[in-house]
């Protein structure tokens, strides 16, 4: 096994953490409702173990999810070998394929990096705590206005 994580896995793995710790899950139930320890999930959410299929499956049904919700905002094509470039017949070098890291836009990044902390995720849970969907509304403009820049 390489000493890098491939960046597909390493992107489930963040997405498997950011849907547990929205429901609240620790690793500890999570790997209980599977049948694995907490830290072989600690493992996946790292992204040093790949994810199969069956065991995505079961991610999916547990954490109340399709499993498409594992790979939204993965690049359509990522390189997920190590290998060199390699001259092609004409003797020209094929240009190398996107990383992860460099496929998405930054904006991306920093999305993904916002929805991960744990202080946006307590505020999801509080907002959508709220039952009345005007104050919901009068709260989420409320916050709107305290961000906009003068």
């Amino acid at each position: 096994m390489s000493a890098t994580s491939n960046p597909v896995d390493v992107h489930v793995g963040n997405r498997i953490r950011l849907r547990r710790t929205l429901l609240g899950m620790s690793q500890e139930r999570l790997g209980n409702a599977l049948g694995l320890t907490f830290q072989q999930v600690q493992k996946y959410e790292r992204g040093r173990n790949r994810v199969g299929a069956s065991r995505l499956y079961d991610l999916s049904c547990v954490l109340d999810v399709p499993v498409g919700f594992f790979f939204a905002g993965l690049p359509a094509h990522v390189d997920t070998t190590d290998r060199p470039v390699t001259d092609t017949v004409d003797g020209m070098a094929e240009p190398e394929a996107p990383t992860l890291s460099s496929a998405l836009p930054t904006v991306a990044q920093d999305g993904l990096a916002l929805l991960s902390r744990r202080e946006t995720i307590e505020l999801v849970r509080a907002y959508y705590g709220i039952e009345d969907s005007g104050t919901r509304r009068r709260v989420l403009d409320l916050v709107r206005s305290m961000g906009a820049s003068s």
